[in-house]
């Protein structure tokens, strides 16, 4: 099970990278459009900012899955290094259940709000795109993660009742 949530993962966190990858170059040209302010018919992109906006916000939602499924989201582990493994599991266990908490809340929400969008018809300034299409490439990464993040929480009450760690060590800061 873990192999396949962690490759699902990883082709998230790919769609992410390439996404910024092309928001990157789409905003290069863009400020070199406005920099020739006109010279050969060029000019900046039309909605580039509304385009970088929903794209950097399905970027975050496709790192999400690989960051928990891999532990590696930022830590603070100077009170916890000396914990017996036995107190690290429960408190791991407690951390990714809350975890998981909030990301179906922040899914469920989410999901809300795309289907106001999608009632309200409401479109983007400049390009007129709809912005329900947005909400809706930010559900993709946003309901892997919750999955991905029951699915861990799940694995850490297994590991808590169990007495080993059933999941492979994280990765945190060290690495």
């Amino acid at each position: 099970m873990y192999a396949f949530f962690y490759s699902i993962s990883r082709v998230m966190a790919y769609l992410g990278g390439v996404t910024l990858t092309l928001l990157i170059v789409m905003t290069c040209l863009s400020i070199a459009g406005r920099s020739m302010n006109g010279l050969f018919g060029a000019g900046p992109i039309t909605g580039d900012f509304e385009l970088v906006e929903a794209g950097v916000a399905f970027a975050i939602f496709a790192f999400l899955p690989l960051c928990q499924i891999t532990g590696s989201h930022a830590t603070v582990d100077v009170f916890t290094q000396r914990l017996s493994p036995r107190t690290d599991r429960v408190l791991q266990m407690c951390i990714d259940l809350l975890f998981a908490a909030v990301l179906v809340v922040i899914a469920e929400q989410l999901f809300a709000g795309m289907q106001s969008k999608l009632r309200s018809g409401q479109t983007s300034f400049l390009i007129e795109f709809p912005v329900w299409w947005g909400y809706a490439s930010c559900m993709i990464g946003a309901g892997i993660s919750a999955v991905v993040s029951v699915y861990i929480a799940g694995m850490r009450v297994f590991s808590v009742i169990a007495g080993e760690d059933k999941l492979p060590q994280l990765q945190g800061a060290d690495t």
